[in-house]
């Protein structure tokens, strides 16, 4: 209900951060307010933006520009509850009679261990997946990863959604809700390591 001009930037594609910035400024912007697009904490996905950001701010040499950001969401109510309609709306898929025994992935992008152990990735996830799978009434859930990049000799966070869904195969388990948690749209990553890759899995 604030009524406030918004900028969109990106990192790694147009919009550009630096251009919008450079917008920002010829537009008369002071204060900048962002909010990152990852609700949860890790370099990549939230401290790399804001040295994005400051370093566009210092090329530009402005010192009346200055920016603060809103604080990371994994466990806004508002997060989980749109989390909770997803995955009801995907149980509502199964026959009634099979809706108590549907399994939940909640996936999220891997990232290097060594970068998770500085960061409280892994615990905000873990938190976010406890909280829609009780909202939901499911007890029968588990944090995986998935898109998975880097060298293959350094370990990054498992397991992945495809390894984890023979698991599931040799437990028994035949129905599975696989819930992005660690996503806030259907783009590349989601729609080809889920709905391709894992469907094939």
């Amino acid at each position: 209900g604030i009524d406030l001009p918004v900028y969109w930037g990106n990192r790694n594609w147009k919009p550009y951060v630096n251009d919008t910035l450079a917008q920002m400024q010829k537009d008369g912007v002071k204060n900048i307010l962002s909010l990152l697009t990852s609700s949860y904490s890790c370099y990549s996905g939230c401290r790399q933006y804001r040295e994005n950001i400051q370093g566009g701010i210092d090329k530009l040499d402005d010192e009346t520009m200055r920016f603060d950001k809103v604080r990371v969401w994994y466990n806004h109510p508002d997060w989980i509850e749109v989390n909770k309609i997803r995955i009801e709306e995907a149980l509502s898929q199964f026959p009634l009679e099979q809706q108590g025994k549907v399994h939940i992935a909640f996936t999220a992008h891997s990232i290097p261990a060594g970068m998770a152990k500085a960061s409280a990735y892994e615990k905000q996830l873990t938190e976010a997946s406890r909280l829609v799978a009780e909202a939901v009434g499911i007890d029968s859930y588990k944090l995986v990863y998935q898109s998975r990049s880097g060298s293959p000799r350094q370990p990054w966070l498992e397991p992945d959604i495809c390894d984890y869904i023979e698991t599931l195969k040799e437990q028994g388990i035949e129905n599975l809700i696989i819930s992005p948690i660690g996503f806030i749209s259907d783009h590349m990553e989601v729609l080809y390591d889920l709905d391709d890759e894992a469907r094939e899995a």
